[in-house]
């Protein structure tokens, strides 16, 4: 028995491996029901060692880390007489689910070195969410290029990979090679919500918030709400509705799909989606109801209340600051994280100086960030929150002719956006 990668199973049963495939495929979409096609691939060989790897992995994408844990014990009582690839797989896997990142991650690349065709480990560091992409290391970026890079000789004409690799080229601002890379992965599997992720991307990039509506509108028709990106992606469209002064329509989207009380995503989208794109409102000049601030800052408290990802305390310190929410923006800021807390603080510190008013004080620590916050996570898209807040500072401060400068030197792909307000398209 073999997957999809021709990797060998050890497994008797063929609809052991055919449910397996078919939910490694779903996961790797961003699609539904890849739990329902790891369980029944569990039922049909309990013996079946990385069936309960894949279901752990699935779990973890759910956010149910309770039985993601039982999954991987079973996991690893299972690999007496398997393959030395699927013991180093489950020892790997075991690792990343267990919270030990820094290990998993030695261990993954040591994994994928040796076997690249491993999709479901390789996809742990292929993308900005991943291993690499919230490792607080500088160059993030480019790793993530060249691992994705060295992944194509393996994998030939294969829609997860291009769309990955694809995702990684935009990231580093390769978009002419990014956009015939995503139209080859999307034309293999157009039902891959990541690539559609992706090609959202690179619209943004490009500066083309019409091609990225009439796209994502189409897409998001038919993909299923309880899809893990259907939030995110759904944030992108409401972006896109702000930067084109379609308020009504951001406003509909937040509530129906994005905000706490309507996604069912991952608590890390539903934070920092919400959080960013209620303050991109505020920049683009449109009232923020207080209560909307309250609710996103009580649901970080919840979900994250102590400092850990970077990405996700800069928008919990947004959140919290702009609710006026005093001691969950004491507690997260306690005890900052290794990796990125020497940003995170004094971000944090802006939103606060935001929050009251003080727009020099914000304008000074938002610029001591600017210099590598691709450190905290994230894309460059997400992390535009950090760009147009200084933005917002300067205009603040009457310093129109410094913030459209700094526009056009970092990023001048927003030139023509309405992301912030009282910043012309043009000086």
């Amino acid at each position: 028995m073999k997957d999809r990668y021709d990797n060998p199973l050890s497994t008797q049963s063929a609809r052991a491996r055919d449910r397996y495939v078919a939910g490694l495929d779903l996961l790797l979409a961003g699609q539904v029901r890849f739990v329902d096609a790891f369980e029944q691939a569990i039922e049909a060989d309990p013996g079946f060692a990385l069936g309960h790897v894949a279901l752990a992995r699935g779990l973890q994408n759910t956010g149910d880390m309770t039985r993601a844990g039982a999954a991987m014990a079973s996991a690893r009582d299972l690999t007496a007489g398997i393959t030395e690839r699927e013991q180093s797989h489950v020892h790997a896997m075991d690792l990343l689910i267990s919270g030990k990142t820094a290990q998993a991650y030695r261990a993954i690349r040591a994994h994928v070195d040796r076997f690249p065709r491993d999709a479901l480990v390789a996809q742990t560091c292929s993308s900005v969410f991943g291993l690499i992409g919230f490792s607080g290391q500088p160059g993030r970026e480019a790793e993530i290029l060249a691992y994705t890079a060295a992944l194509l000789p393996h994998y030939g004409e294969d829609w997860w990979c291009l769309s990955q690799y694809a995702f990684a080229l935009c990231e580093t601002g390769a978009l002419d090679p990014a956009d015939q890379c995503i139209d080859r992965a999307l034309a293999l599997n157009p039902d891959n919500a990541n690539g559609a992720h992706v090609r959202s991307h690179i619209y943004y990039e490009a500066g083309e918030p019409a091609r990225g509506i009439s796209y994502l509108g189409d897409w998001l028709a038919g993909y299923h709400r309880e899809g893990y990106l259907h939030g995110h992606l759904s944030w992108h469209a409401a972006l896109w509705a702000l930067e084109q002064g379609e308020a009504e329509v951001m406003w509909a989207r937040i509530d129906a799909d994005i905000g706490p009380s309507a996604s069912a995503g991952l608590p890390i989208n539903v934070l920092t989606d919400t959080a960013s794109l209620l303050y991109r409102a505020e920049l683009a000049g449109l009232p923020v109801a207080p209560e909307r601030w309250s609710e996103i800052s009580r649901y970080a408290a919840q979900f994250f209340p102590e400092s850990g990802l970077g990405f996700v305390d800069i928008h919990a310190a947004l959140a919290h600051a702009m609710a006026g929410n005093g001691e969950a923006m004491a507690k997260l800021l306690e005890a900052p994280n290794d990796l990125t807390g020497d940003l995170v603080t004094p971000i944090a510190a802006a939103y606060l100086a935001i929050a009251r008013g003080d727009w020099a004080e914000a304008a000074a620590l938002l610029t001591s960030a600017m210099a590598d916050h691709a450190r905290l996570g994230g894309s460059r898209a997400q992390r535009d929150l950090l760009e147009i807040s200084l933005l917002g500072a300067l205009l603040k401060l009457g310093k129109d002719t410094e913030a459209r400068r700094l526009l056009a030197l970092r990023r001048p792909a927003l030139d023509a956006s309405r992301l912030v307000h009282g910043l012309a398209a043009h000086s």
